[in-house]
């Protein structure tokens, strides 16, 4: 098949709003996922307003077939195909279902095959704009990004598909108990390619992006002995939505991706509801501290000012981009309202331990420091620690959580632990019992008994 550069590129993929889940998970449901879709169009006007499609207009599901351009693949994309074929309709880069450089009757037969969830092959726009073809179904997987294997079993990912994973997956065990003993390709940067040719994968799966790292060279030996490779992040805001679609397309489960997407969507609007009325030059001043280096901050275009702007704040460095070691005089010109620290070291929090002393003494250094004294938001002990497992693909909790400490009064009754025990317990098959176990942020008030 000749291959094309997609015309489309990642930034050009915006995340979106999906339809609250109206359907039950059901085999039928699943091969004939098409249909339930274009009926459930006709009952958009009865579903919560907070979970209706399209939160972005200019959303476009980046998978060829979507030949009107919208939010999903549906009939309206078999007529339209068929207007561009007669001559009614300008071509759209996405009407070329079969991804052969032409438009014709076997576009027609791709569409109605995905609509039904029937088709031998499917590409996609991943997050680097690779178009990618995939042939389906895909039923050995090599995933050496934790993130994405984390959103496939928020879409009920059967286990036994998973042939290969990474250490950063075997070392989880508490979070991945299931994966302990699948086979271990190593550094997900730096994975054993030998390893992974001969478990024969259907496809593998690699992170996008990173500011530090890349998986470019990966990609290119693994192509090159002639397998699919596919590159999601599955943790930043801007393309989470897309690749939890995008992957219930390619794994055959979209109704599992849009009930999850219905239940992320909710819960981020329930805050960007609240603090829609607060006028930007009354938001609470965050000052959010990176891991690693002293006065890390995390600046236009990264997850923690994305995090601040979901929970209704104003970044007091947003004029600055990526992550960046800034000088803490300017800190303390720019006097923060509230600081929280990202925290970060394996084995010292999350699912992992009980023990809060790391945390606790995170929180009592920021406190501590002689240059920071006069800042209001350690002057009123407003300084918060969070993890970063939870600012990664966890965003919309520690959304939650920032909602809660920037508004208190705001957010009574806002629980940000039952939305995460509920992400753990609906989405992630987990008994985990955070009532019980796990370090996760920190605050004094959070634990008045020091533990």
């Amino acid at each position: 098949m000749e291959r094309r550069e997609s015309a489309f590129g990642n930034a050009f993929f915006k995340p979106f709003c999906f339809a609250k889940s109206f359907m039950e998970n059901t085999l039928w449901e699943k091969r004939f996922v098409g249909i339930a879709i274009v009926l459930g169009l006709l009952f958009l006007t009865a579903l919560p307003a907070t979970t209706i499609a399209a939160e972005q207009d200019d959303y476009i599901l980046g998978i060829y077939g979507n030949a009107n351009e919208d939010d999903t693949i549906d009939m309206r994309d078999l007529t339209y195909v068929k207007l561009i074929f007669f001559g009614k309709k300008p071509e759209t880069e996405l009407a070329d279902a079969k991804y052969d450089g032409k438009i014709n009757p076997l576009d027609f037969i791709q569409i109605k095959l995905i609509i039904v969830g029937k088709e031998k092959e499917l590409t996609v726009v991943d997050t680097v704009g690779r178009a990618v073809t995939i042939d389906k179904p895909l039923l050995r997987l090599a995933v050496l990004n934790w993130n994405t294997l984390e959103v496939m079993r928020s879409l009920k990912q059967e286990k036994e598909k998973i042939i290969c994973v990474s250490k950063s997956t075997i070392g989880k065990e508490e979070f991945f108990p299931e994966f302990k003993d699948t086979q271990n390709a190593g550094n997900a940067w730096l994975p054993d390619i030998e390893k992974i040719l001969a478990l024969k994968p259907d496809a593998v799966f690699l992170y996008a992006t990173h500011f530090e790292s890349s998986c470019d060279d990966v990609q290119k030996k693994l192509e090159d002995a002639g397998i699919t490779v596919i590159r999601f992040d599955c943790f930043k805001p801007e393309d989470y939505l897309d690749e939890v679609n995008k992957l219930g397309y390619i794994l055959d489960m979209e109704p599992e991706a849009v009930d999850f997407g219905g239940f992320y969507v909710e819960c981020l609007n329930d805050v960007k509801e609240a603090v829609a009325e607060i006028p930007v030059d009354e938001r609470s001043q965050v000052y959010f501290e990176g891991f690693g280096e002293d006065y890390k901050i995390g600046g236009n275009g990264t997850a923690l000012h994305q995090i601040i702007e979901m929970a209704g704040g104003k970044n007091i460095f947003g004029d600055i981009s990526c992550y960046k070691v800034i000088d803490k005089e300017e800190v303390m010109l720019r006097d923060p309202e509230i600081i929280v620290k990202q925290g970060y070291a394996r084995g010292k929090y999350g699912y992992n331990t009980d023990d809060i002393t790391w945390l606790k003494d995170i929180w009592a250094e920021i406190e501590g420091r002689i240059e920071l004294a006069n800042v209001s938001a350690v002057k009123d002990e407003r300084v918060y620690v969070i993890i970063k497992e939870i600012t990664g693909g966890k965003h919309f909790i520690a959304a939650a959580y920032m909602a809660k400490w920037l508004y208190p009064e705001l957010f009574t009754d806002l629980d940000p632990k039952a939305i995460h025990q509920e992400y753990l317990t609906r989405f992630q098959g987990s008994d985990f019992d955070l009532d019980e176990h796990g370090v996760f942020v920190y605050h004094p008030e959070e634990h008045p008994d020091g533990k």
